[in-house]
């Protein structure tokens, strides 16, 4: 049962725990889903992946991972978001207890809402960090954790209770160095919310375990690694690859790219990063069109901040990335949404997508310069 008044619903498909797809079924007035229309649906369009996964199972065993071999901290960083905050360490302190510490890492406050959140939960500890930007709070958390390895979850995100087990698992491989999980939508209640799932979800990264490592893995091109809100790394790894750029990501005019950055180096140092779906997370999208055209305005400017940063460094081979981006991605989904109707929302983002791009390389050399002025 789900509450009334939806008319669908997607349902995560688990088999003993492992996730293998989602379905979309629908839903009756009174908030019922047909039991026969959820079963002819998954196995409709999950039937091969779940025989797949069986088999596995059958082989090699259902093999629910043991608990966390290594210390972990699981790190939030935030700003200003209480309600969120406080939603995500509701999951966080219920996960099964493995010896793990939780940090939260205030990101430059105006108000002392989250430090009166974090005193809510007693494992809970609280640092300040007044460096502008989720890198500079990230970095803190490096600084600040006494867990071997470190996993990150955004505030406006809730785990499941597996979620650290299975983040953590893969760094029994010492070549890894970044694991990242399969993160699902918390909620689909709003327009924006469904299309920002459709457009670029990021459980559109899909079911099944990957690992990546260069070559042949383009370090320009790390999206399809995972994403910053579900996403564990060693602690040595700043040590290794350097620190979090402070010119990227949320918090800076740049406002994205941050973590594809980090990907990139990791991959050039030699190491490894896994893909791991069954590391599940539920993030709560932007409910507004104006927020989600934000997303798109931000996605725009990161990417082209990041690969700013990798030109700077000497990596020409930027400019064939980013003219290949526009001419068989950008440039026909701008066309196709201005000549399709019904599809002028998309267009919009579509555009603030671009404008963003183009105006990416000059907001990462402001980002740079006010990151040097705070030191």
């Amino acid at each position: 049962m789900v509450r009334p008044g939806y008319d669908l619903a997607v349902a995560l498909v688990r088999v003993n725990g492992v996730p293998v797809g989602k379905v979309t079924v629908g839903v009756s007035p009174s908030g019922a889903i047909d039991a026969r229309e959820l079963r002819e649906a998954v196995l409709h369009d999950l039937a091969a992946e779940i025989s797949v996964e069986r088999v596995r199972q059958s082989l090699l065993g259902a093999d629910a991972y043991a608990p966390v071999a290594t210390s972990a901290t699981v790190v939030i960083c935030t700003r200003e978001r209480p309600d969120d905050l406080r939603r995500c360490l509701g999951a966080v302190t219920s996960l099964p207890d493995d010896g793990q510490e939780i940090l939260v890492v205030d990101n430059r406050p105006e108000t002392d809402a989250t430090r009166a959140v974090a005193a809510e939960f007693p494992t809970v500890r609280y640092v300040r960090e007044d460096r502008r930007g989720v890198n500079a709070a990230r970095n803190r958390a490096f600084a600040e954790a006494r867990g071997a390895v470190l996993a990150f979850v955004d505030d406006d995100a809730v785990v499941d209770a597996a979620w650290l087990r299975e983040l953590a698992a893969p760094f029994a491989d010492p070549e890894v160095m970044c694991v990242n999980g399969l993160t699902m939508p918390l909620e689909l209640e709003t327009p924006a919310q469904e299309l920002f799932e459709t457009l670029t979800g990021f459980s559109r990264r899909g079911f099944h375990g990957r690992q990546f490592h260069w070559p042949p893995q383009d370090p320009l091109h790390v999206s399809p690694t995972g994403a910053g809100a579900n996403m564990a790394l060693r602690r040595s790894a700043l040590d290794i690859v350097g620190p979090f750029d402070l010119a990227l990501g949320p918090g800076t005019p740049s406002e994205s790219g941050d973590e594809n950055e980090f990907y990139s180096r990791v991959l050039r140092a030699g190491y490894r990063i896994i893909y791991q779906p069954r590391a599940v997370n539920w993030h709560r999208h932007r409910r507004t069109p104006e927020e989600l055209r934000r997303v798109m305005y931000g996605y725009g400017v990161g990417v082209y901040a990041f690969w700013t940063r990798a030109f700077l460094d000497g990596e020409w081979g930027v400019l064939r990335h980013a003219w290949g981006w526009f001419r068989h991605d950008q440039g026909p989904n701008l066309v196709r949404t201005l000549v399709r109707p019904g599809r002028a929302t998309e267009h919009r983002l579509q555009r603030a997508e671009l404008i963003g791009c183009i105006q990416g390389p000059f907001k990462y050399l402001k980002a740079r310069a006010m990151a040097r002025a705070d030191g």
